[in-house]
């Protein structure tokens, strides 16, 4: 009877529940609020934003960017390898559940000791040998390893939900260059027009004083206006390139590369992208909640920061683990006989007398971590939230601001069309054709600029609506 009390007793010890609090996902959060799952305050459209958003410029090219971007972009592989080493980390943890085997064979030469055999005469020298093989399997007394796997499994999901913030952020900005590249060349088409308009002005200017009906004083500021219109164009086909430096590093290539990397549509593009409706689909709050990779990673982060008070609690309990061993051990001649073979089984049980105090100590510093998690969590989703209404406010206004300037340029248009018409019947001079043709120019490079800050904030939308990551 005595004989199955340790086997009762491990049996037993094995059963019990794990310390440490049961991660029951976050409690009084501010994700549970009304407001945070209702609809957003700055958007009319709660249609669920669809998987690949860039697909609704119908852009060809942008499309197959982004496909290189996703296979090549060197951020993604960096947060690959962090999934990866995460992974093989859960692995390492979940190995301490599984027996431990070790092996030992130790053949050797020499002269054993008389004396300690007990023998008056010295022994001959010898060949022996040792062999033998282990098992230890340690019991989860109080679910030390189990909460180490429940932490090392959540670090993993955040390191996933991480990677796919990355590729968040690869569809947004190789969308970003995309379309900066496209609206500056689109700017710099215009400030050529208006560079244009000028040089004929300068022209007329100084063939008129010339002809005696100007002065000196209509040349010289006529040049400072031109000289000040092709001072713009260097700022833009700076930034022009950059842009196109950006899509390459994106994509995987070198900035020097861009001719050769990026196709010729996408290095003369001179019209900037645009939606296919001015109203974006953005869902409600709780879509962006569940979708929002960054908020999925501080809530595994949370999970495995609770998990991590188990793991150190367990520091006040004993550490019990079975043994079976078994060898042979003797001279090399007699291997294989019933004398040399030994083996054995037993519980052993180790626990150093905890100092209560430091384990008290780290239990409080876990507790407060966990603590600290969750206030993360709500940040991060307090963030979201913030992060949508502004870049949708900054849409629709600027959504207003492009309208009024699509009505400017559209009596800018009249206005130049009637005294074309003027001039040519000669019912007014030239100079007054030239000055409403500027007039044009300029409500076009207005609007020209608005347009690149509408798609800039569209992809700012998209971006804090955390699509793109899905595969």
């Amino acid at each position: 009877m005595f004989k199955k009390i340790p086997l009762l007793l491990l049996i037993a010890l094995g059963g019990c529940a794990a310390v440490g609090p049961n991660y029951q996902g976050p409690a009084d959060s501010k994700i549970d609020t009304n407001s945070a799952q209702g609809a957003f305050i700055s958007s009319d459209n709660e249609q669920p934003l669809p998987k690949n958003w860039w697909q609704l410029y119908r852009e060809p090219a942008l499309n197959k960017l982004l496909e290189d971007a996703f296979a090549a972009n060197t951020d993604l592989r960096q947060a690959a390898a962090n999934l990866a080493r995460s992974r093989a980390l859960v692995g390492e943890a979940q190995s301490l559940q599984s027996p431990n085997i070790s092996m030992n064979a130790a053949p050797g030469y020499g002269r054993a000791s008389g004396a300690a055999k007990g023998s008056p005469k010295a022994l001959e020298d010898d060949f022996s040998y040792d062999t033998g093989v282990s098992l230890a399997y340690q019991f989860d007394l109080v679910g030390k390893i189990s909460r180490g796997i429940e932490a090392s499994q959540a670090d993993s999901e955040a390191a996933k939900a991480a990677y796919d913030l990355v590729r968040v952020s690869v569809a947004g900005e190789t969308t970003r260059a995309y379309a900066d590249i496209c609206s500056f060349g689109k700017q710099l088409q215009v400030a050529g027009q208006s560079v244009s308009l000028q040089q004929q002005s300068l022209s007329l200017d100084e063939k008129l004083f010339k002809a005696g009906r100007g002065t000196s004083l209509d040349v010289v500021r006529s040049r400072g206006q031109l000289a000040q219109l092709q001072a713009a164009l260097p700022p833009l086909e700076a930034q022009r390139r950059i842009a196109m430096y950006r899509l390459a590093v994106l994509t995987g290539h070198v900035p020097e590369s861009i001719e050769k990397v990026l196709p010729p549509s996408v290095l003369q593009c001179n019209t900037t992208p645009q939606l296919a409706s001015s109203t974006i689909p953005s869902g409600k709050g709780s879509d962006l909640l569940r979708r929002r990779p960054d908020i999925r990673q501080a809530e595994r982060g949370l999970a495995a920061a609770t998990a991590r008070i188990g793991v150190v609690t367990a520091d006040l309990y004993p550490t019990i683990s079975i043994g079976l061993s078994g060898g042979s051990t003797g001279l090399l001649d007699q291997l294989g006989d019933n004398n040399t073979m030994r083996w054995g089984i037993g519980p052993l049980i180790s626990w150093t007398i905890p100092n209560t105090g430091a384990v008290r100590a780290r239990i409080n510093a876990a507790t407060a971590g966990a603590e600290g998690a969750l206030a993360k969590f709500d940040s991060t989703v307090l963030t979201a939230l913030r992060e949508v209404e502004s870049a949708l406010t900054l849409y629709a206004r600027e959504l207003d601001r492009n309208a009024a300037l699509i009505k400017a340029r559209g009596a800018s248009t009249e206005a130049a069309s009637q005294a074309q018409q003027l001039y040519k019947a000669g019912k007014t001079t030239f100079l007054t054709m030239l000055d409403a043709n500027r007039s044009l120019a300029s409500a076009e490079s207005a609007l020209a600029s608005s347009n690149a800050a509408l798609a800039s904030n569209q992809i700012a939308v998209f971006m804090a609506l955390g699509g793109g990551w899905e595969e």
